[in-house]
C-alpha cells in the first residue's frame, strides 16, 4: 500500500512533521510518500490563502497520485477535498475530516485546538460541512503561529496543553483535537498530560485512508463525487489538464 501526504503550504517543516505523525502510525508494509507545495502560502492562515492552495493541492495530486492507492491531505483545512474526491480514482481522505470522525467514536463532544484567532470561524465552517457542528465542544484559537512551532517549540506545545485543560475543564470536551499540520505527531508527546483522548489529524487521516483501500471502496460512478466525464481547461500544467480530462 502506498500512500500520497499531501502538503500544499510550502514549509518543507510542517511536511517533515507531517511524515513523523504518518510513520508513527502506518501500518508495516504500507509506504509513504510527503510532498510539498511549490506556490501558494507559507503557511495557510485566511481564506484567500486556502484558495491559492486548492490550486496546488491538484496540482500535486496531478503530479503524484498516479501510482499511490490513496491520498491524505496533510493540510487542516481539508483544502481541496472534494475536488480531489472527483478528479482522483483512488480514496481521499482529509486531516481535520478524519480526526473529527475518530473524536466521535471516542467521544459525544470534541475540542478542536488550532492557530491564529481568524482562523476559529473556519474551523466551524469545516465542521458544519460534514454534519459534525453539534459535537463540537469549543474552539481554542492560539495567538501562536505555525511557524512558532519550529522556531520556539516550548512555547507552542506549553499553550496547546493550556487550551486543551481549557476545553476540557470549561467546555465539557471529552477528546481534543489538533487540528493544524504544523502540530503534527504533537498528540502523542502531550498524551499523558491530558485526561481526555488527544487526537492527532494526520495519525487519523492515514488510519483512515488505509481502512479505505482495504475495504476497496469503488469511486462512485453518479453524483456530485463522481469523475467529471472529462474537461477541458486552460492556462494549467500539463499534468493538471490531463487530469480534468480523464473520463472514468
Amino acid at each position: 500500500m502506498k500512500l500520497l501526504l499531501l502538503n500544499p503550504n510550502t514549509t518543507q517543516a510542517v511536511t517533515d512533521a507531517v511524515l513523523v505523525a504518518a510513520r508513527a502510525v502506518a501500518r508495516p508494509g504500507t509506504e509513504l510518500k510527503a510532498v510539498t507545495g511549490r506556490f501558494g502560502p507559507v503557511v495557510i492562515g485566511s481564506r484567500a490563502e486556502n484558495a491559492l492552495a486548492q490550486h496546488s493541492v491538484l496540482q500535486l495530486a496531478a503530479e503524484h497520485a498516479h501510482d499511490c492507492d490513496a491520498v491524505v491531505l496533510a493540510v487542516s483545512l481539508d483544502t481541496g477535498l472534494w475536488a480531489c474526491r472527483e478528479l482522483l480514482k483512488v480514496p481521499v481522505t482529509g486531516m481535520t475530516e478524519a480526526g473529527l470522525l475518530a473524536g466521535c467514536s471516542v467521544a459525544t463532544r470534541i475540542g478542536l485546538i488550532t492557530y491564529g484567532r481568524r482562523m476559529g470561524p473556519l474551523y466551524r465552517e469545516i465542521a458544519e460541512g460534514y454534519g459534525l457542528a453539534s459535537r463540537l465542544a469549543g474552539i481554542a484559537t492560539l495567538d501562536l503561529t505555525p511557524q512558532q512551532t519550529f522556531s520556539e517549540p516550548q512555547a507552542v506545545r506549553d499553550a496547546v496543553l493550556t487550551a486543551a485543560r481549557q476545553l476540557v475543564q470549561h467546555e465539557g470536551a471529552e477528546a481534543v483535537l489538533l487540528a493544524g499540520a504544523a502540530m503534527a505527531a504533537m498528540a502523542a508527546d502531550l498524551q499523558p498530560e491530558v485526561d481526555v483522548p488527544l487526537l492527532d489529524g494526520v495519525a487519523c487521516a492515514v488510519a483512515l485512508a488505509e481502512a479505505h483501500v482495504s475495504l476497496k471502496f469503488p469511486k462512485a460512478r453518479s453524483g456530485s463525487v463522481s469523475g467529471t466525464g472529462g474537461r477541458e481547461v486552460r492556462g494549467v500544467s500539463p499534468e493538471l489538464a490531463n487530469l480534468f480530462a480523464q473520463r472514468p
